[in-house]
């Protein structure tokens, strides 16, 4: 294998090209986590591996509680499927609260506001209710628990890796949130060696070809708990070294070959890019700074045969979307010729008319 077939088979690993699967739940769980702090963006990650997907499709899943989204694995959103959201929060909840209080300390939010916030969230939610964060932050108000300068975002979080809330049905147009029990019962759950396994298995066979370091980045886990979780799983997976690093991947996968020109446009925070520490397989380090603002913003990515190739950009304007693009270099006229179609792949999910805006480097 070379750089150009890890990233090929990122792509197919990712179910990016060639999906296997048929609805949002078995997206996410083949994939284990996808990272969603930007959640239109989020959702389109989903679709993009999901063959004929619609927004709505997605967000259906969301509003049924089959998919999760929620803070887990390092310390921002993710959507987990239901059928994992618990034994992910047992291996890693404990780890990211410990990280947070510090700054809990900064803020001046003690034990006594955290169990009392905790406690006023369960009342409100109790029921199935589902309540937007404008809803929810009055009833903190009211016991004289602090809110203001992130404080909220804060109390929300730490909730969420409590495993009392997560994300409930979209009302109004409006992300809200529901208790965890009354969404997704709980089940006997792995112990903490098996759940290591679990997710060791899961990394690998969706993102591989990766590294431990990868993994370990991925995880949120600490470099010791990374290594003992792949020496757990070890004998699924096949290992070769490339330019000093040790890739691990499905031992029965061989390096995919370019049969035709694949073109997708891939969303903000893709785990295409995010999910490992080094991105020089699909995104040459010259145009790194392009693509992943100096802030770490990952912005959404023109892919092209594996090859992070340029940028792009969505508005709406009177009910069509319009996909602009800018890219590193000027592409082939057929590719262009692709890169609209993927663009009108994306159009077809939102279920709107899309209108490719022609970038002005070709």
């Amino acid at each position: 294998m070379n750089l150009v077939d890890i990233a090929n088979n990122r792509l197919i690993n990712q179910q990016i090209e060639r999906s296997k699967c048929e609805t949002p739940k078995e997206v996410v769980d083949w994939m284990g986590a996808i990272q969603a702090q930007d959640y239109a963006m989020a959702k389109w990650a989903i679709g993009v591996r999901l063959p004929e997907a619609t927004d709505r499709i997605v967000e259906i899943a969301l509003s049924n509680g089959e998919i999760i989204r929620t803070h887990l694995l390092r310390p921002t959103w993710h959507i987990v499927s239901a059928d994992d959201i618990y034994w992910m929060l047992a291996l890693r909840a404990t780890r990211i609260k410990a990280a947070m209080r510090p700054r809990f300390k900064q803020l001046g939010l003690t034990e006594d506001m955290v169990v009392k916030s905790n406690q006023i969230m369960e009342k409100a939610l109790r029921g199935g209710k589902n309540l937007t964060r404008e809803e929810i932050l009055p009833e903190l108000t009211k016991a004289g628990i602090p809110v203001d300068e992130n404080r909220a975002s804060h109390l929300l979080m730490w909730a969420e890796l409590d495993g009392l809330v997560c994300s409930g049905a979209t009302k109004d147009k409006k992300l809200t949130y529901a208790l965890l029990e009354e969404r997704v019962p709980k089940a006997d759950q792995p112990s903490r060696e098996e759940a290591l396994a679990k997710l060791a298995k899961k990394y690998y066979s969706s993102h591989g070809p990766a590294t431990v370091q990868d993994f370990t980045w991925w995880s949120g886990l600490s470099a010791k708990e990374a290594s003992h979780a792949l020496e757990l799983v070890k004998s699924n997976f096949k290992a070769e070294t490339i330019n000093g690093q040790t890739y691990w991947y499905i031992q029965t996968q061989s390096p995919a070959p370019i049969e035709k020109e694949v073109v997708t446009l891939l969303p903000a925070f893709d785990e295409f890019i995010i999910s490992y520490t080094n991105r020089t397989a699909a995104l040459p380090f010259e145009n790194f700074n392009e693509a992943v603002s100096n802030n770490g913003i990952f912005r959404p990515i023109v892919v092209v045969n594996g090859q992070v190739t340029g940028i792009w950009k969505r508005t709406i304007q009177k009910g069509k979307v319009v996909v602009e693009t800018e890219f590193f270099q000027p592409p082939e006229k057929t590719t262009l010729r692709l890169i609209e179609e993927a663009a009108r792949r994306y159009g077809n999910f939102l279920g709107m008319e899309t209108e490719f805006s022609m970038p002005l480097n070709t």
